[in-house]
């Protein structure tokens, strides 16, 4: 009996000992939990348009998930009718006949739609099909190439390629590194050019004048190209391992250099630009003729992407000037805010710059490059030009952070006048805008959300942004049958006490706010944008099925990522190992002290790519806040990655700065609990990034766990790598022993 009891005594002090928060989390029950409730709300957000699209002035199409699956609508505005594009169950029993298998009429999905009249042009699975509305006839038209290109291939600047001019008269092309010309009416050829040589040719990329007279294209001086040499250790397709590579440029590497020329051929003239005007390039492109065939530009993006400029050559004299030279102290982000409209009836260029600190757009004389007007003006950021009319000289755009009180990320819809005059708002509501425009079309498809906001569509005036139809509203009652509930927006001052941060806050489905929850943020601070989604998305990144084994799971957007101020983005600039982390953090504690139920003590992050990067940066350079991370796939240093992405934001030359941001440089400093995972044949981020850090981390007899995925290219893992996650945060936050893998479904 005495032993009973103090056996008992044992337990209860046990007992006592385990944090409150952590009882009954992680549990079977818990992943089960998360596994039905991805399965109970898939397709239970009923009419959400997708797919939007329009076909004439006033007739739209969409889909839309109904309970009763899929349908396909289609609208005419000016009469007000709403019908079904076509009978559902009548064209999956057509498409299972024509493809001798079942086609269930509730799961149907039909892509790129055309239609013209009575005939439905769409696509369905690897082939496009006509579809005669009158008879419900089947065609199939023609069978789809599904290949994919690698994202790193280089054009072939030698290719051989027949360039027909505008009249028809004449062939350009490329022979033994030199330009010719055919005469198409009696196949006489003609050199142009004799100073082509293997190492420094003319490019096939040949740009015929409008009046047929003149050529303009590229002397071209090609470089080494690095190689990405992966390995398929287990291929499907044979027993002995693959050895394949990939043209990959990395920072710091040689480039190509491009010279622009003007072949006059009536004339017999050749003007070559002046390159000590582009003496650094990364890349010269859109070489193109005015109308008047009379001179050529091209952009110049100067290497470290602190200079973009648009040039021109006049094809009389051959004499080279800038028409917009647009600089910065930091970065110009030509890969995500660029933005060039030219005007040519008005002899004007639409373009866009932060040189006032925020995005806007402004108007050039396309003759003498004079700066006309800044057109947009404002501690607010143009997102996205979605139409110029030249008659009504009306730009279209969408813009973000004008709404003052609401969240600036916020797409909202806009026109002004190329005056820079007559701003109108042509969507008011406090949400998240999709924008759906049709040039010359008098209205625009309007579908907003917030994430606790469920989708309206309606369709608008562009005159004035008045609702003229409400086309659909989202019913999500069966998605809250299941349990699903609003993320929590929520936003704290940044590191200079004055900046909002933004971001959201997931609860567990059994959500008890008597308990104390570890906090897992999801990570991606690729400068290139921000990631906080801000339309409604009920389970995004899977975010709501990890917080339900026991978590609070945040995702935040802080400093250095893109759609604010200039200032806010330039926190990334040669310091990508920031990642917004002073705010992030100051956002949590902020979080947690209107929210005691956030365990700040047991904080976890996890990421991909990017992320990945970010994940493990968090132990290495902030273990006091962060505690557990999981990083798949990251660019561990900035120098092993691809050039594009890195010297857009680390800058060059390559220096100390970008040691100074490498997770492999400071892998000596891990604390913590760190999961890598990593795909063998990444061909986006190059997995040695991975292998050189886990090498480090064994170098400074650091514990850590590393997993590498056969066969597997730029990914989080897949499902395996899924349940790894879940699993270590379970393990490593809620101090509980995972469920065995065979006990529950995963999917």
């Amino acid at each position: 009996m005495i032993q009973i009891k103090r056996l008992l005594s044992i337990t209860f002090l046990s007992l006592l000992l385990v944090p409150i928060g952590s009882q009954a989390q992680g549990t079977l029950a818990d992943y089960k939990r998360a596994a039905e409730f991805k399965e109970n709300i898939k397709d239970k957000v009923y009419h959400s348009p997708t797919q939007i699209q329009w076909h004439k002035k006033d007739i739209l199409t969409y889909a839309v998930q109904t309970a009763n699956g899929k349908l396909y609508m289609k609208y005419r505005v000016k009469d007000a009718a709403k019908e079904s594009l076509f009978d559902t169950d009548q064209l999956a029993k057509a498409l299972s006949e024509k493809l001798d298998k079942e086609v269930d009429p509730k799961t149907l999905y039909i892509s790129a739609l055309d239609l013209k009249e009575d005939v439905l042009t769409f696509r369905h699975e690897q082939i496009i099909w006509e579809m005669e509305g009158n008879t419900g006839a089947l065609k199939k038209v023609k069978e789809v190439d599904n290949s994919s290109q690698y994202w790193g291939t280089r054009d072939n600047e030698s290719v051989k390629r027949v360039i027909l001019s505008p009249d028809k008269k004449q062939e350009a092309f490329i022979q033994d590194q030199n330009v010719f010309l055919k005469d198409v009416a009696t196949g006489k050829q003609q050199q142009l050019t004799h100073d082509g040589r293997p190492g420094e040719y003319y490019s096939s990329s040949i740009q015929w004048s409008p009046d047929s007279k003149k050529l303009a294209l590229f002397k071209f001086r090609p470089s080494e190209v690095r190689k990405l040499t992966l390995i398929a250790s287990a291929p499907d397709d044979q027993f002995q391992p693959k050895v394949f590579e990939r043209d990959y440029l990395k920072p710091g590497d040689a480039l190509p250099i491009r010279t622009p020329m003007i072949i006059d051929i009536a004339r017999d003239k050749v003007f070559q630009a002046d390159l000590k005007q582009m003496y650094a390039q990364y890349a010269l492109s859109r070489l193109s003729w005015n109308e008047e065939s009379s001179a050529v530009t091209w952009e110049y993006n100067e290497r470290g992407h602190q200079r973009y400029s648009v040039f021109e050559m006049n094809a009389l004299d051959g004499k080279q000037r800038a028409l917009i030279d647009e600089t910065s102290e930091t970065f110009i982000d030509y890969s995500g805010k660029y933005y060039r409209k030219d005007l040519k009836s008005k002899k004007q260029i639409i373009w866009s710059s932060e040189r006032d600190g925020w995005r806007h757009l402004y108007l050039y004389d396309m003759r003498d490059g004079e700066l006309l007007r800044q057109l947009t003006k404002g501690e607010w950021v143009v997102r996205d030009v979605i139409h110029v009319d030249e008659e009504k000289e009306l730009i279209y755009f969408t813009a973000s952070g004008k709404n003052q009180g609401e969240d600036p990320y916020h797409l909202h819809f806009y026109s002004i006048g190329l005056d820079g005059k007559n701003l109108k708002v042509l969507t008011s509501e406090n949400a998240n805008h999709e924008i759906t425009f049709k040039e010359g079309s008098e209205y625009f498809v309007d579908k907003y959300a917030r994430q606790d906001l469920p989708p309206v569509t309606v369709v608008r005036s562009v005159e004035n942004g008045k609702v003229v139809a409400s086309l659909e509203k989202a019913d999500i009652r069966e998605l809250e049958k299941a349990g699903w509930e609003a993320p929590e927006i929520f936003s704290a001052k940044g590191r200079d006490g004055q900046t909002d941060i933004w971001g959201v806050i997931i609860k567990p489905l059994d959500f008890d706010q008597n308990k104390k929850y570890p906090v897992i943020e999801y990570i991606y601070a690729g400068p290139h944008s921000a990631h906080v989604p801000k339309s409604f998305n009920p389970n995004y990144y899977a975010l709501n099925e990890l917080a339900s084994l026991g978590f609070i799971v945040v995702q935040i957007d802080g400093m250095g990522t893109s759609n604010r101020s200039k200032k806010f983005h330039d926190v990334a600039w040669k310091n990508l190992k920031d990642a917004g982390f002073p705010d992030r953090i100051l956002w949590m504690q902020a979080a947690a002290a209107e929210s005691p139920y956030m365990d700040l003590e047991k904080v976890g992050i996890f990421g991909t790519s990017a992320g990945g990067q970010n994940s493990t940066g968090a132990l290495l350079f902030h273990p006091e806040f962060y505690k557990v991370g999981v990083s798949s796939c990251g660019c561990h240093d900035n120098r092993m990655d691809k050039i594009w992405w890195n010297e857009q934001w680390m800058g060059y030359p390559i220096g100390d700065h970008y040691e100074d941001c490498s997770n492999v440089t400071h892998a000596k400093n891990l604390q913590g609990k760190l999961l890598l995972l990593v795909g063998e044949i990444d061909d986006n981020v190059d997995p040695a990034s991975t292998h050189q850090l886990v090498d480090e981390l064994v170098k400074h007899n650091k514990p850590f766990e590393f997993m590498m995925f056969p066969g597997m290219g730029h990914s989080s893992g897949g499902l395996y790598g899924e349940r790894l996650r879940r699993d270590f945060f379970v393990k490593h936050l809620l101090n509980v022993t995972p469920p065995n893998w065979d006990e529950y479904e995963f999917k």
